[in-house]
């Protein structure tokens, strides 16, 4: 699919309008593949605290390459892999992500698994965007490379294998190797697909510790994304008593 300028809109192909009310999915392609015409769902999951280009740029390499129509991007409500260190609030997560993804007319962001509550585990995930969308749309779920390998220790993981295909991302310099993908075949009947994105260094880790210690993150998220983190003051140092506000994300 051809790639479009900023501001023009999506093919039909990409998803009519979302109907009246509030969208099951996302306000874009809620009605994806209700035309009967087949096609492919892009879902980018992850806590996304905060969201960057790196994830950015993947989305957009694996629309491309894999011929998705949409991009969905889905910030876990309660991941259940990071109980070991404070996350930023669903709703502030959620919209960086709109801020982030707005301009593209190929990519939209949905909250199920924030409105969902409790833990965030993938097949649930899958589980509501197939009993959503028809079955001419195809699941196509964008992860990388290192946690596909250890794909057997998600939960329910041979039920992903009848959801969705994989698309596994990796980096240049890391490759997969043989026996990691024989690996990944004997765990199951998975439909993956392999894709090596472009290497950006770039971590929300990163961009956390660089707002806390008064760098700037200025090009390493969208612009209205760190003017959000500015205004609501995350990732800056709880000041001592006395002491003015904390770190910008300049």
């Amino acid at each position: 699919m051809a790639a479009l300028e900023e501001g023009t809109a999506a093919p039909q192909a990409a998803g009519a309008a979302a109907p009246e009310g509030k969208p099951v999915v996302c306000t874009r392609f809620d009605s994806l593949g209700a035309d009967g015409r087949s096609a492919r769902l892009g879902i980018m999951g992850g806590t996304f605290d905060p969201i960057h280009i790196g994830h950015l740029a993947v989305a957009e390499q694996a629309r491309e390459e894999m011929g998705l129509d949409a991009v969905v991007f889905i910030p876990a409500g309660n991941p259940v892999f990071k109980r070991d260190r404070a996350v930023t609030p669903a709703a502030d997560r959620l919209e960086m992500c709109r801020l982030a993804v707005e301009s593209n007319p190929f990519f939209d962001v949905s909250s199920i698994e924030i409105d969902r509550g409790g833990d965030t585990y993938t097949v649930d995930t899958l589980r509501q965007l197939r009993a959503h969308y028809p079955s001419n749309v195809e699941l196509c779920f964008i992860t990388g490379a290192d946690a596909v390998a250890s794909i057997v220790k998600w939960r329910e993981s041979a039920a992903i294998a009848g959801l969705a295909r994989l698309i596994a991302v990796t980096r240049p310099g890391f490759p997969l190797t043989c026996a990691t993908r024989d690996q990944i075949a004997e765990a199951g009947r998975f439909d993956v697909s392999y894709m090596q994105a472009t290497a950006l260094s770039v971590s929300s880790s990163d961009l956390r510790a660089r707002v806390a210690s008064g760098r700037s993150i200025r090009y390493l998220t969208m612009a209205r994304v760190r003017d959000y983190i500015q205004e609501r003051g995350l990732y800056a140092p709880v000041p001592e008593a006395g002491e003015g506000k904390g770190a910008s994300a300049r």
